[in-house]
């Protein structure tokens, strides 16, 4: 099937505010002994958290944060050894379970703006476009077929599209597509949200603005 791809936005941002709710700062800030914390006003939560936090040492802080949000997905162990590695390095965008990699990047950057830059700051990718398929008023648009698409308007630099060449050129498979791609929404019709890792694909990375592109459907197993 043949698209049309409009690039209306890129940005990119050191934070997904929206990805924490105000259940996950209650929840967070009993963990960080904090009491009563659901009679707080929603708006001080996440201020309130940051001084709960910073009353720990970084280090325990970021197993508290992790074991919260990555619960049943690292041993004692992983997230002892994380949490040291998070205060010398950007461990969200060099794990290598993808899977974990947009967790640990909400965890990295929770801890970041707590602590006011004591941990290294990573970032990540929002993509505003467009994608219009030319004979189907209702196409099925997954992460894989964003990806895919977003090919021929990626830098060769691009380390997607050097790591996961036959992936993007539809020659096989791309179960990964789930994870490079954190979130997918479509906002309305054929525009859509994108968001990623800012390692895994860079704003200045994105050469063009409007192309065209035809893709066959290797499989629809790769999800929204």
């Amino acid at each position: 099937m043949k698209y049309k791809i409009n690039i209306e936005k890129v940005q990119t941002v050191d934070e997904i505010r929206e990805y924490w709710t105000s259940e996950d700062y209650i929840q967070l800030l009993e963990i960080f002994n904090y009491p009563d914390a659901e009679d707080s006003e929603k708006e001080n939560l996440r201020e309130l958290l940051f001084m709960a936090i910073t009353d720990f040492e970084p280090s325990e802080a970021a197993q508290l944060v992790m074991k919260y949000t990555l619960d049943g997905q690292l041993t004692e162990g992983q997230i002892h050894q994380i949490s040291n590695d998070m205060l010398i390095d950007t461990v969200c965008e060099e794990y290598p379970e993808m899977e974990l990699q947009a967790k640990l990047f909400h965890v990295n950057q929770l801890l970041f703006k707590a602590y006011n830059g004591k941990f290294p700051s990573s970032s990540a990718t929002i993509i505003h476009c467009s994608i219009t398929a030319f004979k189907d008023d209702n196409p099925s648009i997954t992460k894989e077929t964003v990806l895919r698409l977003l090919n021929d308007g990626l830098s060769d630099r691009n380390i997607v599209k050097r790591l996961f060449e036959d992936q993007m050129n539809g020659n096989t498979e791309f179960p990964e597509a789930e994870h490079i791609i954190w979130d997918l929404q479509n906002l309305e019709h054929d525009h859509f949200k994108i968001t990623t890792s800012g390692n895994l694909l860079k704003k200045e990375e994105i050469i063009d603005s409007t192309w065209e592109k035809e893709i066959e459907d290797f499989g629809d197993d790769s999800g929204k």
